[in-house]
């Protein structure tokens, strides 16, 4: 072979490599959905990761108690992954019933409600309020809404996963 041929080959095996590992990566990557959320235990007063699918209330930290909730948390800088930018901007959890319809509705016992009827189960609360209030209610839609506004840098807050 000759000089210009083995270049060219050389060339076309070291694009192939790199063409390869990109690829790889570009696989590898996630879907950018967490599997787990945050949660806060009302009674220790904490976050932690939970599953997605979890239906709040759930069994907190510290006992066998369904004192755990929803935990919505944002980020005021333009990291999420920066802990000390991260604040809870509100918490939810369900109604007993509701949460018992939603499990029925897992296993396929069940068909879901209309997604208007869903919000009179569903509540919200600020972290250091005690009042719950439903989603469809004038002080709910409040706190679901009230936090995501643009800060003094012009940029809305970013939710943040585990």
């Amino acid at each position: 072979m000759n000089r210009p041929n083995v270049f060219k080959l050389v060339l076309a095996v070291a694009l192939l490599g790199v063409a390869t590992v990109l690829l790889v990566r570009f696989l590898r990557q996630g879907d950018g959905i967490s599997e787990q959320t945050f949660f806060y235990d009302l009674s220790e007063k904490k976050l932690f990761a939970a599953p997605r699918e979890a239906l709040p209330p759930i069994r907190g930290l510290n006992d066998a108690e369904e004192d755990a909730v929803r935990a919505v948390v944002i980020s005021t800088t333009d990291n999420p992954q920066a802990k000390a930018s991260r604040k809870i901007a509100y918490l939810e959890k369900y109604a007993p019933e509701f949460k018992q319809q939603l499990e029925q509705v897992r296993t396929g016992s069940a068909e879901p409600l209309p997604r208007g009827a869903r919000n009179e189960f569903r509540f919200v609360r600020r972290v250091n309020e005690g009042e719950w209030h439903p989603v469809s209610s004038p002080e709910g839609e409040k706190i679901l809404t009230e936090w995501n506004v643009p800060g003094l840098d012009g940029k809305f807050p970013a939710v943040c996963v585990p």
